[in-house]
């Protein structure tokens, strides 16, 4: 049975304590503040059922995956979350915060794990354990309805492509550019916004020429735009979309493994990623992180 409690709204307030507690990069350090969870004896897993509370940190500006609807966050990995803890029998606080402060807010304790869009890195597995993936996290350029200067990824050569600041997305990009410098191209410049949503107007506006994102996330702004946006294609490596927990959290980990697998193999998920992406996604159980 799964109390809910859903703090939504709070980015403001929430995103001053995390950032100045933090700072803005994924090299946050660990804080004792007040404001921390209680580092208390035991497991996070351990803490976290023995108080009746799971708090989790999530970016509900990443449609389809997590977004808010009528007040309420909503979105594939919100109905994942749901089942997942859907046996614990825990009050489940969900933040609503800017990605700046995700990765920092978990290392400095603020919530027990990231249920969120993460892109896998290695540089990111150096300091964070990752679930097996929920979605194919392949990186993909959109454009303007039209756009005939852009028919494949390449084409972002001389062009204004922006994504967002601190994302997996970025670094995608910035290694993506670097091949097209070397290859004689390049983009004219990368802009770097806080959330999606200001990329994406940015686009129709014609304030910029692309935007880069993960496929699966594409397709969200694809069904609620489809005159204004196409996407062109994929680039770059196979990437994944996962959850965070803190190193050392084996239990969680272990927990949250067995309860995705689970709804991967009895198809529920295939059904969920219909739902919100209008297309399936095979993944991976281990393996994942880009060669």
């Amino acid at each position: 049975m799964i109390k809910k409690l859903i703090r939504v709204g709070t980015i403001g307030l929430l995103s001053t304590v995390l950032l100045s507690a933090c700072g803005s990069s994924e090299t946050g350090s660990t804080s004792s503040g007040a404001s921390a969870k209680s580092e208390g004896s035991g497991t996070t897993f351990e803490q976290m059922k023995s108080s009746g509370k799971l708090t989790v940190g999530t970016e509900a500006a990443f449609e389809p995956f997590e977004f808010v609807k009528d007040g309420k966050i909503v979105g594939y990995g919100k109905d994942i979350l749901d089942v997942v803890v859907e046996d614990l029998d825990v009050e489940l606080e969900q933040l609503d915060l800017p990605w700046q402060g995700i990765l920092p807010g978990l290392d400095a304790k603020k919530f027990d794990f990231v249920a969120t869009s993460v892109s896998i890195t290695p540089e990111r597995a150096e300091k964070y354990d990752f679930t097996v993936p929920i979605a194919d996290g392949t990186m993909a350029v959109l454009k303007r309805k039209g756009d005939s200067s852009i028919k494949v990824p390449d084409d972002i050569v001389g062009k204004v492509v922006g994504t967002q600041l601190g994302s997996g997305q970025l670094t995608a990009l910035q290694a993506y550019n670097k091949e097209l410098e070397e290859s004689g191209g390049g983009v004219k410049e990368i802009k770097e916004y806080v959330g999606f949503p200001e990329a994406y107007q940015e686009l129709a506006t014609g304030r910029i020429d692309a935007v880069v994102n993960t496929k699966a996330n594409l397709s969200g702004i694809l069904k609620q735009s489809p005159a204004t946006f196409e996407m062109v294609d994929t680039f770059g490596d196979p990437m994944w979309i996962s959850w965070a927990v803190r190193k050392g959290d084996q239990d969680l980990l272990d927990y949250l493994n067995e309860q995705i697998l689970e709804l991967r193999d009895s198809g529920e998920l295939a059904k969920m990623q219909e739902e919100w992406f209008g297309f399936t996604m095979d993944t991976p159980d281990s393996g994942y992180l880009p060669e």
